[in-house]
């Protein structure tokens, strides 16, 4: 300023020369005086800074609840879960899984030291129980789950037995008095389970048909088992359905379709998409003549097979496990009922990993659950089918061509969130038991479940190293700005979820397996570990909100001097 007060450089120079500072040297350069502070905060400005420093594609808008490009820069710095508030070491092993309470009042753990303990998410984070699952013949506890009005814990655990065991059980304990309820028995155990109501849950069992041919069988069975009337149904089939080359169904979780509230996420701008996954309609307008023949053509079919096979009519010659498939295949279109029509927007549905081709699950099933199934009250035992409707078709199926990891839905369950890692591409699967190897990379794809579609523009960032048969799930959480992971590289990750960005990379000392949003506040983030321990993360500007209080220079507190 001249003595007289008049800027002796205009305005739009002292822009320009903002526009070559860095974000902390704008924001310092904004307290000199106070035309420069109103440079320092013009709209402009502050949308080059946000695209150069966040690396965001230019095609990509401002998300449509951001009021300013500087409000914008400040949330995704200053509102994201990365400052490291309290490690908490109670558990004596790896920590398998976290989950919140509904309220967000509590949470629980559960870790190779087979015991869940339920936590007191106050300001400092206190335990309140811990239940020892030794006693019941478990190995450890690895998924837990609250019901919808926090009054019970489901909880989930591996059964001791040999190294390729696939027994679990399902407890269910009352977060009133810390005592268990009801046991379940769960196979295989990584199907962990999952609430379908307030007070009934879903349960798996598993049944070998061939040496690669199976049958899962879902159960309903309610949290209270101690009825005083045999004739009151405590456990009733869901879904029976087919598993061929060695797969079965695994990682249930349900999506409730009336909660549909999200806008449509802007993640298709900017990056070229990568390969994307196939979504299968099954249910939409019945199947094709070749896909679902009528049960006398389905029957002749497989004769005229079988009689081709034995007079050496199939060329080449098929392996064993081929045949077997093959056979089933042929047997599963003349016994599979056909999918329910769609029951509009307050349908739920059940979704599940399961696969086609080998063990390794690389593909997402979706099916319908109806009104009447959600109640352990009629029949039994499926008598409502058909003498010929052995199996339970699905209503849509993804396939991701690679080694799915992790799923996690959105607060509002429209986005399905899903950790896999790829196979190369054109990989063919010539031996169910050998399949294709997967990659270090993990890919964070996003169906919207609306449409059925994939918004195409996965994320990445994290990465895994263990092949396809020591391969472990990942547990990821989405909340309603950011999307978090953990992976084996001794990292938790966030991500914001209209972006498509990493913000934050969050450091343990071992392989992070699961991460929790608190419902109630996304500013705050736990991540549990193989290093035994769990760790709160808060957003900067809650700690800075809780710590004690201090003079403070405006626009600039919340930015360091120096960067990330």
């Amino acid at each position: 300023m001249d003595e007289g007060g008049t800027p002796l450089l205009p305005d739009s120079l002292v822009y320009h020369i903002f526009l070559s500072l860095g974000p902390a040297d704008v924001l310092a350069a904004g307290l000199v005086c106070r035309q420069w502070q109103a440079v320092s905060r013009d709209e402009f400005l502050w949308r080059e800074q946000f695209y150069r420093y966040y690396q965001v594609a230019r095609d990509v808008p401002r998300h449509p609840a951001a009021t300013s490009w500087y409000e914008e820069f400040r949330r995704l710095y200053d509102a994201v879960p990365c400052v490291e508030v309290q490690t908490l070491r109670e558990h004596a092993d790896q920590v398998l899984h976290l989950s919140f309470s509904h309220s967000g009042a509590q949470f629980a753990s559960c870790s190779k030291d087979c015991t869940v303990k339920i936590w007191s998410n106050e300001l400092v984070i206190t335990l309140l129980h811990s239940t020892d699952m030794r006693p019941y013949n478990w190995s450890y506890t690895q998924f837990s789950q609250f019901n919808v009005d926090d009054s019970l814990l489901l909880v989930s655990g591996v059964f001791l037995g040999p190294h390729n065991s696939s027994s679990g059980e399902i407890a269910v304990i009352s977060l009133d008095t810390f005592t268990l309820l009801s046991r379940v028995r769960n196979k295989p155990y990584d199907v962990f389970g999952c609430w379908l109501t307030e007070t009934s849950l879903i349960s798996g069992n598993l049944h070998r048909i061939g040496d690669i041919t199976s049958c899962s069988v879902l159960w309903l069975n309610n949290a209270f088992q101690d009825v005083e009337s045999e004739n009151v149904n405590v456990v009733k089939r869901l879904f029976k359905i087919q598993n061929v080359n060695a797969s079965t169904i695994r990682t249930v979780m349900v999506a409730d379709c009336s909660r549909f509230d999200s806008p449509d996420l802007l993640l298709n701008a900017g990056a070229p998409a990568m390969s994307p996954c196939r979504v299968f309609d099954l249910g939409g307008g019945g199947y094709s003549e070749d896909e679902a023949p009528a049960p006398g053509r389905a029957t002749e079919g497989l004769r005229r097979f079988l009689d081709n096979i034995l007079e050496g009519r199939v060329q080449p010659p098929l392996s064993e496990s081929m045949l077997e498939t093959r056979v089933a295949e042929l047997l599963a279109r003349r016994c599979t009922k056909p999918p329910e029509p769609a029951l509009g927007d307050r349908r739920k549905y059940l979704i599940f990993t399961t696969g086609c081709l080998t063990y390794s699950p690389h593909q997402i099933g979706i099916k319908q659950i109806l009104p009447h199934q959600m109640t352990t009250a009629g029949p039994v035992l499926g008598e409502e089918r058909g003498a010929d409707e052995f199996f339970d078709s699905l209503d849509h199926v993804i396939d991701v061509h690679g080694h799915v990891i992790g799923m996690g839905l959105s607060p509002d369950h429209r986005y399905l969130y899903v950790n896999s890692r790829s196979w190369p591409s054109g990989a063919v699967v010539a031996d169910p038991m050998q399949p294709p190897p997967i990659a270090e990379e993990i890919d964070l794809h996003v169906f919207d479940l609306k449409t059925m579609s994939e918004v195409k523009r996965a994320l990445r960032a994290h990465r895994a190293y263990t092949p396809n048969d020591e391969c472990f799930f990942i547990f990821l959480d989405v909340s309603r700005d950011f999307v978090a992971s953990g992976a084996e590289d001794r990292h938790g990750y966030i991500w914001d979820r209209h972006y498509n960005i990493c913000l934050a990379k969050l450091r343990h000392k071992d392989v992070v397996n699961s991460v929790a949003f608190s419902p109630r506040e996304q500013e705050l983030l736990l991540t549990a570990s193989d290093d035994a321990t769990i760790k709160a993360w808060r957003s900067p500007r809650t700690v800075r909100a809780l710590q004690a209080p201090r003079p403070r220079r405006p626009f600039f507190s919340w930015f360091p001097c120096q960067r990330r």
